[in-house]
């Protein structure tokens, strides 16, 4: 089959746009080739065992799942009772972005607490970590938090361990729901483990797809007793792969090496020169009217622009979101393949269309 887009088509609308890590892609092709036994127990699955252990320590077991809402859904089924409710940022992703599909398909309660920066607090969690014994509320037992979060922001260790620890002591759980993790732990300079396990999250949804792989995340248990039943709860809820060696290599050429660090740091700094460029715009007059908000943290820029403005870049040929329409927010998302000469080109973009209005 010949190629049927134009590969010179840039865009910052999502990570979710770009295509395979090269190292990924051969990846699956070794991994192709002669028979392996089906539905995880092949070699490659087996190999992914042990690179999760190398990862986030001992004891901690994956489950490779299709995508990330599957992800989710699966750990955070495997984490509660029928009963149970999970506390959340009104901006995560299992809120605003998966269809209802925690409520709808897993039949879990989410109770979703307003944030100034996506990030929980210890006295935000609060708010709904309330009304055990009563029959009357769904119990809320999980906490539930993003890294790095739907709007950009990253938790750093201490964050973390404070609000595992007040969740814990309330008899909750911890769930992270990790899509962008490597971007966090290469904006904080530090290792997996060290903003997952290290700091009390119990079952983690580990993120590829954003990061350079084709398809497939990872249910990773961190707490064996915070989970169950996952090895029925993955084919309940269609997740289970026939062909899982495929999505295991992919997960072991991130995580093996360095890649998962590699792709993340150069995304990040994509993002950062993106807003440096606005910023400079903004000093020397060249861009007006510009509203950067929100910090740069990970991989994403979070911008509001004058009336009109958005469609007419948009219309210049570059791709992104719209966040909020009714403070005219966009979305520059960058990624493991973004170049220098796409961040400046959008620079540029946004100089003429502000400059001249």
């Amino acid at each position: 089959m010949t190629s049927l887009h134009d590969e010179s088509v840039r865009g910052f609308a999502s990570d979710n746009y770009a295509g395979i890590h090269p190292e990924v892609l051969a990846a699956i092709a070794a991994a192709n080739g002669g028979h392996q036994v089906a539905y995880g127990e092949d070699v490659y699955t087996q190999r992914l065992q042990s690179v999760m252990t190398e990862q986030f320590g001992e004891g901690a077991e994956a489950w490779p799942v299709f995508n990330g809402t599957g992800a989710n859904v699966v750990g955070l089924q495997s984490m509660l009772p029928r009963w149970g409710a999970v506390v959340c940022a009104t901006t995560a992703h299992i809120h605003t972005d998966e269809a209802g599909a925690p409520e709808r398909v897993a039949g879990i309660k989410l109770l979703p607490v307003e944030t100034p920066d996506g990030k929980l607090t210890p006295e935000l969690l609060d708010r709904e970590a309330w009304g055990w014994g009563d029959e009357h509320r769904a119990q809320p037992l999980v906490v539930s938090i993003a890294q790095s979060t739907e709007v950009g922001t990253v938790y750093t260790p201490e964050e973390l361990r404070s609000l595992c620890d007040h969740a814990h002591g309330l008899g909750m759980r911890v769930h992270m729901d990790g899509a962008r993790l490597a971007n966090a732990a290469a904006s904080l300079g530090v290792g997996l483990r060290e903003i997952t396990r290290d700091v009390g999250v119990d079952v983690l949804s580990c993120g590829g797809t954003k990061n350079g792989a084709m398809l497939g995340e990872a249910v990773v248990v961190l707490d064996p007793a915070a989970s169950s039943g996952l090895r029925y709860l993955r084919k309940l809820d269609m997740q289970l792969a026939s062909k899982m060696r495929f999505v295991s290599a992919q997960l072991i050429a991130l995580l093996e090496g360095d890649l998962w660090l590699r792709n993340a740091s150069h995304a990040n700094a994509m993002a950062q020169r993106l807003r440096s460029g606005v910023e400079s715009g903004l000093a020397d007059g060249s861009i007006r009217g510009v509203g950067l908000d929100r910090p740069t943290e990970a991989n994403g820029v979070f911008a509001t622009l004058p009336q009109g403005v958005a469609d007419r870049v948009r219309a210049e040929g570059f791709r992104f979101y719209d966040w909020d329409l009714a403070t005219r927010e966009v979305r520059w998302m960058c990624s493991f393949d973004t170049t220098e000469e796409d961040v400046d080109a959008l620079v540029a973009a946004v100089s003429r269309e502000t400059g001249a209005h």
